[in-house]
């Protein structure tokens, strides 16, 4: 697992083989921490010690290690003790728990992580409470305790302290939990982006080669830190290659090496590891192909190159990485394949492969991420396989990264989706998050979870966590230039005004098509001057009635036509004096426009004042340091590179202040996409705020359906329940199904009418038929026998023998929409509902809407006006709106039943006739198994290799 300051350490069961071990951690403890250990001087283990604290029953005696290059630095261990104190055994519910730290580790997180991972094994055990006496000047494992979050109790006899605390996981435990993972993983991402000292493993004696091109491209962008040279073909009388200190191993280095960027061959990164792991480095990243990506073989390559890094506390960005690059002033490091280092910026890339990473840069670069600053880039991370750090640990960096307010990543594919779109959601809530994502089918070396949700469901989820989601690289940069360089837009009323009519009306055409409410558009003629432009979209912004303005414009020819620079100065200059509203261009690829708006941005007044958040802007740090210039050779001050922010980053709502940058778009269609984008994004956020609550009902029996699923699953491991346990487990949650007979017979049928009373439903429920009432296999509003008895025989006529009919009768519910209610539990995501019409709106064309579980009331409202057919359960074209909150409770109703209980991995409700007054449920089919592993509940891991 990460601990508090970025390093990792392995957290293992203390056995019998680590007797020497036990004792060689115990003679590096000091005398203090003994002391408090024990509460009297213990210089040593006696043999008897040792047996007792390597002999473990694992139920009512455990005891884990933590681990770095196999040696303890920590250990924890729980005995089960009964109501008076004693050792005891099960069904005793309470166990007393003691830690030891080496003094080295003290103050990494490590007790909290044994912590941690002790209380969900003794959870797993029975367990359901920790007692531990501590001496009163033992502060430090006092705040561990406290700081956990558990509910707890403190007495204080005979001068100990003694605690108690249930170890029942609370709003606060889990709080804690999250926070302290976002500090360490983010911290771990925070060493590896800004190394005091970097060694390139792999440098070759020629130029040419990847090594070589490294060690050129870090030191060309003026690395200040200490950069070494390593291979171990070099001769021992060889001092420097092109100026670098060079060296035949890591071992050699006089000093430490916080970072090692790999380039050999994958059979001999294994001993660059191990030099790495002994010379104290604190991370890799591996360029090095020939891992999962090549098969089999390279698969189980990468795991031994992931768990012998893990060993050393060692992090990894790779392997068959691209490489990294942090563009900050007193950083400058581009330890990538990249020729030059970015101009510095407030965008975050992410990019698993290294073709789409250096696309990415480039895009940027041409359409003004090379001129202006705020456009340039902060950091990137082109991660490669990810075997260790993924896009998730970069998000948590990312988070609350003052240097950076936009992020753009390119996911070929998702590892963990439950927890990216955790982190994504507070990520969204801080700071934009744009997203390409892959089309389901990850690239070979790619170690994802198996998801069995639908790509299109997936998309949804991202946006439900306010994720921009996009298609291609394009759409990411149109996105992100946007998002980067204006505020985000009130609302969806836009503005149109140009020299061109028919640009003009293009834009407006496509404004409507993305469900923005446009203006007519203002047309200037071709014969605008400069000064047109600038008082008509000063206008503009002034106008209350406007949310965004967007600007066409064609190259005019003739006397007083303005020319580029001009028109982009009258623009920059009008959106300056109104500020708070953001401003698109659409140009047609001809002439400057986009580039002179770009240079008007880099001499605007105020360019150099420092930002919001206390940061330079681009244009000031990058004349502080040239890109051709080396700054002096010194490392990054340490403080800064691992503080992190005490409070949640407050969100961005504008760019920084006085660059007033002005994107320019080749096309309508990408500039009103990503205003579109903008908009959705902004509605989202204000959403965000209040997302609602998760509503009590007095009529739910939980602990009733708890003992039913009990029963059930008793019965098997997976099976989907009959209809009459249907009924029964939903009845206790509130949502009741209409009641249904079998007919297998004509006379069947007409004694199941009499029992429900007339007039009923008529349905064949096999399975080509069932939901299929196109097909003709329903018979509705069947007043008395004679129609009932003419509508069975219809039905076998003209599809078969009653027992391949499966024919029941049922109640007729009050006429309305149908629609379809589902939930599943993916065990990648997460639980999910989903909502649409029933029939071909929901099965051919795929229009459904859908949330992640707990559903708010405020999602569920969203939740059912989310799909493209909405308007029919409003009142379209004249016919009566139906129950909508009706619809709504319902929701809330199954959400909470698949929250409360795992075990129900499936429920479908279709159809759900809503009616003007009120929903019900004619057909539900409810599926349980044993719920699968949450490991967001559990203990911080890293992914297991």
């Amino acid at each position: 697992m990460v601990l508090r300051d970025g390093g990792t350490a392995r957290i293992r069961p203390i056995t019998v083989d680590d007797a020497d071990r036990l004792v060689s951690f115990y003679e590096q403890v000091s005398d203090e921490s003994k002391y408090y250990r024990f509460f009297a001087p213990y210089p040593r283990l006696s043999a008897k010690d040792v047996h007792r604290f390597t002999h473990h029953d694992f139920v009512d005696r455990v005891g884990l290690a933590a681990t770095i290059g196999g040696e303890f630095i920590a250990t924890v261990r729980y005995d089960r003790i009964g109501a008076d104190g004693l050792p005891a055994s099960a069904p005793a519910d309470e166990a007393e728990v003691a830690f030891l730290v080496q003094d080295a580790h003290q103050g990494r997180g490590v007790a909290s992580a044994l912590l941690e991972h002790i209380a969900a094994v003794a959870r797993e055990r029975g367990i359901r409470r920790f007692a531990a006496e501590v001496l009163p000047a033992n502060s430090k494992m006092i705040k561990v305790f406290t700081d956990a979050g558990y509910t707890q109790q403190r007495s204080f006899e005979d001068g100990v302290v003694r605690l108690e605390f249930d170890l029942e996981p609370t709003d606060r435990s889990l709080a804690v939990q999250r926070a302290r993972e976002q500090r360490a993983e983010a911290r771990s991402v925070r060493r590896l982006l800004a190394p005091g000292s970097v060694a390139v493993v792999g440098v070759g004696r020629t130029p040419g080669g990847v090594g070589r091109s490294l060690l050129g491209n870090i030191r060309d962008a003026g690395y200040p830190g200490r950069l070494y040279a390593v291979n171990k073909v070099f001769p021992d009388d060889l001092k420097e290659v092109d100026g670098v200190p060079a060296h035949r191993s890591v071992r050699d280095i006089d000093g430490p090496v916080d970072l090692a960027v790999v380039a050999v061959p994958a059979e001999h990164v294994p001993a660059v590891v191990a030099e790495c792991g002994e010379h104290g480095v604190q991370g890799l990243v591996v360029l090095s192909a020939g891992y999962a990506e090549s098969g089999p073989e390279g698969r189980e390559r990468q795991r031994a190159l992931v768990r012998a890094a893990r060993a050393y506390g060692m992090r990894i960005i790779g392997p068959n990485a691209f490489g990294i690059i942090n563009t900050a002033p007193d950083v400058r490091l581009n330890a990538s394949l990249a020729p030059e280092l970015p101009r510095p910026g407030r965008i975050g890339l992410f990019a698993q492969s290294g073709a789409i990473g250096i696309a990415l840069l480039s895009r940027l670069h041409r359409r003004g991420g090379g001129v202006t600053g705020v456009t340039g880039v902060s950091t990137f991370v082109s991660a490669g396989n990810r075997a260790d750090v993924s896009g998730n640990d970069v998000l948590q960096y990312w988070y609350d990264d003052p240097e950076t307010d936009v992020v753009l990543m390119y996911l070929e594919s998702i590892g963990n989706p439950r927890k990216f779109t955790r982190l994504a959601r507070r990520t969204a809530a801080a700071k934009p998050l744009v997203v390409v994502q892959g089309t389901g089918t990850a690239p070979q070396g790619h170690t994802v979870r198996a998801t069995r949700l639908p790509y299109a469901t997936v998309s949804a989820l991202l946006r439900q966590a306010g994720v921009i989601r996009v298609d291609t690289i394009t759409e990411l940069v149109d996105a992100g230039l946007l998002l980067a360089r204006q505020p985000l837009p009130a609302g969806p009323r836009v503005a149109i005004l140009g020299n061109s009519e028919s640009l003009g009306v293009l834009t407006y055409d496509r404004c409507l098509a993305e469900g923005l409410r446009p203006a007519r558009p203002v047309d200037l003629t071709t014969g605008a001057t400069a000064e047109d432009f600038h008082r008509a979209l000063a206008a503009a912004l002034a106008d209350g009635t406007n949310d965004a303005v967007v600007v066409t414009a064609i190259p005019a020819i003739g006397e007083g036509s303005p020319g580029d620079a001009e028109l982009a100065e009258a623009l920059r200059s009008a959106a300056a004096a109104v500020p708070g509203k953001p401003v698109l261009v659409v140009h047609v690829e001809l002439g400057g426009l986009a580039a002179a708006l770009s240079a008007a941005a880099s001499t605007a007044p105020g360019a150099g004042d420092r930002a919001p958040g206390g940061t330079e802007s681009a244009a000031s740090a990058t004349e502080a340091a040239p890109a051709t210039e080396a700054a002096p050779a010194t490392a990054p001050p340490a403080a800064a590179a691992t503080q992190a922010a005490a409070a949640p980053p407050a969100p961005r709502t504008a760019p920084p202040e006085g660059t007033h940058l002005i994107p320019a778009y080749p096309a309508a269609e990408r500039a009103v996409r990503a205003l579109a984008e903008a908009v959705k994004y902004a509605e989202w956020r204000r959403e965000a705020a209040d997302p609602g609550k998760v509503p009590e009902f007095d009529d739910i029996d939980e602990k009733g359906a708890a003992r039913l699923i009990g029963e059930l699953l008793a019965r098997g491991e997976g099976l989907t329940i009959s209809a009459a346990e249907t009924c029964e487990l939903l009845g206790k949650y509130g949502i009741p199904v209409r009641r249904a007979l079998p007919a297998p017979t004509p006379a069947a049928a007409v004694e199941a009418a009499r029992a429900l009373g007339y007039p009923v439903a008529l349905k064949a429920t096999a399975p080509h038929l069932r939901h299929r009432a196109d097909l003709g296999g329903v018979r509705l509003d069947l007043a008395d026998e004679d129609q009932l008895l003419r509508a069975y025989t219809e039905l076998t006529e003209l599809f078969g023998r009653p027992e391949e009919l499966r024919p029941v009768v049922q109640g007729m519910a009050p006429r309305g929409v149908d629609t379809v209610v589902r939930a599943v539990i993916d065990p990648a995501a997460g639980a999910v509902l989903s909502f649409g019409l029933a029939g071909a709106a929901s099965q051919l064309l795929g229009d459904m809407a859908h949330r992640l579980v707990p559903v708010t009331d405020r999602e569920a409202t969203s939740l059912v006006r989310s799909i493209r057919t909405a308007p029919l359960l409003f009142g379209w074209r004249g016919s009566t709106p139906v129950d909508t909150p009706a619809l709504e409770e319902l929701l809330l109703r199954v959400s909470r039943l698949v929250d409360d209980h795992p075990e129900v991995v499936a429920v479908t409700l279709e159809p759900v006739v809503v009616a003007p007054h009120g929903a019900s449920v004619l057909g539900a089919t409810v599926r349980l198994a044993p719920p699968p592993a949450r490991d967001d509940l559990g203990p911080r891991t890293l992914p297991a290799y």
